[in-house]
């Protein structure tokens, strides 16, 4: 096997970057190198990550921001690694030096989006990425995001030491508040994808303290100066791991979600008003019980979505004027609505309004007694259609999968499109719901090949201190990752070819 060497060079950017600020690149001695186009299934297999690495260096990386103690053991701490902290800095800066120690090129962009690029023989194409988040939840984890970056760090790392060269350049993305500091979901990946504008970016207040977006990017020095824009910076593939967030893998026991597709969902807030009264001189007939309105609403959302096959959720709710003895005149409320069906959806919305309308959809109103009405208003704040993601990355991670357990041993793969209980070494969800809070792989599906891996993590728990993904499955989600960016890698050579 060949050996590689990378070196910087003074050279113009790469290609597919002609338009953006100059950087260095890379010159490559091809003495002694593995092309993935010379590479047979049985040779991808036995390329191997070093899981015991990974599991250190993620929890090394985790001494930075942490959080709640929720067991005795030494890793038994959460996180509070909000996105543009002074945490959230230290483990930025650990991602630029590590990957650059491994001959990456590091990118910064005016979102603070981390691009670490290893080169291939031909850089004329985007890089094949693995990406996702380092930073977290207020009171998160230690694998929401950070496990799919550590990973991509990993892969890299495994290729130099193995000797691998790809056709095609390969890399790690760190986006920027994929969790919850900056209230809105996604908001570094919605900006490449040109679906939110960079200033309304920039402006975002913090949830926590009056800090913008861009004065914290400023104040930890990652405020880049590549534009943030999917054109000029485009994205070859995308892959991301991530613990699951549900308990689907674990309940059934499977090791692998190779993921088709993101579902469909909605998110309004929902105002309902109607007249502050006295409980004991009001009679039902003569109220306007903005709560009562309310609750019906909500219950029929739950029924309505239920009947259609797809879901309904409130979580925040507030009234006035919160007295005992008074009836409330005023409600607001959340609803997040999700299918799998961007029609279902729209058919859910629409019963959903009439009801609120008054119209009695289903005998809604069959029971007690009709009162004087209420007005209902709605606001759109999120609309996310449903996505699929690209068949080459599905089938490349697939593909890593049964890898991973041995197929030619007669391992069975189960295909499932939902969420029963199989007994199988590896699952492969096809469609799955999910949470929409981590998902750059949404907006960059818009404009590149993409996929996401899932592993088990303990319960389904995440967005919690005690969010737990195994030794082994970790690893597990690493090697499928490693071999999903090789696979695709040499998919597209042999394309060119």
């Amino acid at each position: 096997m060949r050996s590689s060497q990378l070196r910087f060079l003074a050279k113009p950017r790469l290609p597919y970057l002609q338009n953006a600020p100059t950087i260095r690149t890379f010159s490559i001695s091809q003495c002694r190198a593995i092309l993935t186009t010379e590479m047979s299934e049985k040779q991808l297999g036995a390329i191997q990550v070093n899981r015991a690495r990974l599991w250190r260096d993620l929890h090394a990386t985790c001494e930075w921001g942490k959080g709640e103690r929720w067991g005795d053991g030494p890793t038994d701490i959460g996180m509070s690694r909000l996105a543009l902290s002074d945490s959230d800095k230290q483990a930025r800066d650990w991602f630029v030096e590590t990957t650059k120690d491994l001959g990456c090129e590091v990118e910064i962009d005016e979102m603070g989006k981390i691009f670490a690029i290893r080169p291939g023989r031909d850089n004329s194409r985007p890089p094949t990425y693995a990406g996702s988040h380092l930073d977290t939840q207020p009171t998160g984890g230690r694998y929401d995001g950070i496990l799919g970056v550590h990973a991509g760090i990993e892969a890299l790392r495994t290729m130099r030491e193995n000797d691998i060269e790809t056709e095609y350049p390969t890399g790690v993305i760190n986006w920027t508040n994929e969790g919850a500091r900056f209230p809105i979901l996604m908001v570094a990946s919605g900006v490449w994808a040109s679906a939110i504008s960079l200033q309304k970016a920039y402006s975002l207040p913090s949830v926590s303290d009056s800090e913008t977006q861009k004065y914290a990017l400023e104040k930890i020095k990652y405020l880049g100066s590549l534009p943030a824009k999917h054109k000029i910076n485009p994205i070859g593939a995308h892959f991301e791991l991530h613990i699951e967030q549900g308990p689907i893998l674990e309940s059934s026991g499977g090791k692998i979600g190779a993921v088709e597709g993101v579902q469909a969902y909605k998110w309004f807030t929902i105002t309902v008003k109607g007249r502050d009264c006295h409980t004991g001189t009001t009679d039902f007939g003569n109220r306007s019980d903005a709560l009562l309105c309310a609750a019906k609403l909500i219950l029929h959302s739950h029924n309505r979505a239920a009947e259609k096959g797809c879901l309904a959720s409130t979580g925040i709710l507030g009234l006035k004027p919160g007295s005992t003895n008074t009836v409330p005149g005023f409600v607001t409320f959340s609803l997040d609505i999700r299918s799998r069906d961007d029609g279902q959806l729209r058919e859910l919305e629409n019963v959903l309004k009439e009801i609120a309308r008054g119209e009695d959809v289903g005998g809604v109103n069959e029971r007690g007694v009709k009162g004087r009405g209420c007005s209902v208003e709605w606001r759109l704040d999120t609309d996310s259609p449903a996505t699929k993601f690209h068949e080459d990355c599905v089938r490349c991670v697939e593909e890593s999968a049964k890898s991973l357990v041995g197929v030619e041993d007669g391992i069975q793969v189960q295909i499932m499109t939902s969420g029963a209980g199989h007994d199988r070494r590896v699952f492969i969800l096809h469609f799955l719901p999910l949470p929409a809070n981590f998902l750059s792989s949404v907006y960059t599906a818009r404009h590149a090949p993409t996929s996401m891996i899932f592993v088990p993590c303990r319960d389904g728990v995440s967005h919690n201190p005690a969010e737990y993904c195994s030794p082994e499955d970790c690893g597990n989600g690493a090697q499928v990752l490693l071999g999903a960016m090789l696979r695709y890698d040499r998919l597209l050579a042999q394309r060119k070819n």
